[in-house]
């Protein structure tokens, strides 16, 4: 019997745990994404302070050059004076000037290999934080239409309106609309047809009084008139 309820209490904790994770699993991958970009970024900082340090060794190794160039010239010019104590001196300084130029190159080298993996490291991973933000956008997106196609599956709450609802209140708001506006239309012909001016132009049409508005016919007789009236 212990067993039992045993292996109950685990399969629901089991289940109470995949459920948490598939709805806090955008949360998760989020932060997830956000921790990746700081480790990311991290890997940026020590890859430019490799460059910084790499470009500080190639500044002391041309410098070392530098001196032993002008240290063996000097030498060679005591040797030809006849100064060798002065020369081995040189020859001294030149051994020791040697040994941080081969250290230099050593580092230059570790620095160029360890420059070139993260490199390597920082763009595989920045593309694979691109890739993953893509995706996390589809995956978005997609929940985003699943929970509108659940909330039209499941019964809205009671202070919800559904989305039914709304498109019925916005078509009888249309109609409404469109009957106000035919009712406003309908009315400004009648004002038209049954007013005083249009009573006047009917009257006038039929020869009772003058014309309230010219007509082509007016306007023709007048350029006719106006052509048979001798220039003074």
């Amino acid at each position: 019997m212990f067993k039992t309820v045993l292996t109950l209490f685990r399969g629901t904790v089991a289940v109470a745990e995949e459920e948490l994770q598939d709805r806090t699993a955008l949360v998760i991958l989020d932060q997830q994404m956000r921790d990746a970009a700081a480790a990311v970024e991290r890997s940026k900082r020590a890859l430019a302070l490799a460059i910084a340090q790499d470009q500080q060794e190639g500044r002391r190794l041309e410098a070392t050059m530098a001196r032993i160039t002008d240290l063996e010239v000097r030498a060679t010019a005591a040797l030809d004076g006849g100064r060798e104590d002065l020369a081995r001196e040189a020859a001294q300084a030149i051994a020791g000037l040697e040994a941080e130029r081969d250290a230099a190159k050593t580092a230059r080298a570790l620095f160029a290999t360890e420059i070139a993996r993260l490199k390597k490291h920082v763009a595989g991973a920045e593309a694979r934080i691109a890739e993953l933000d893509r995706g996390r956008r589809i995956a978005r997106a997609s929940e985003a239409v699943r929970n509108l196609r659940r909330g039209g599956i499941e019964a809205a709450r009671p202070y919800e309106c559904t989305l039914p609802e709304a498109e019925a209140t916005l078509k009888r708001l249309r109609e409404r609309q469109m009957e106000a506006q035919a009712a406003d239309e309908a009315l400004m012909e009648l004002d038209a047809a049954t007013g005083p001016i249009t009573t006047a132009e009917k009257l006038a049409e039929q020869g009772f009084g003058p014309r309230i508005k010219t007509t082509a016919d007016d306007v023709l007789a007048r350029l006719k008139a106006g052509r048979n009236v001798p220039a003074n």
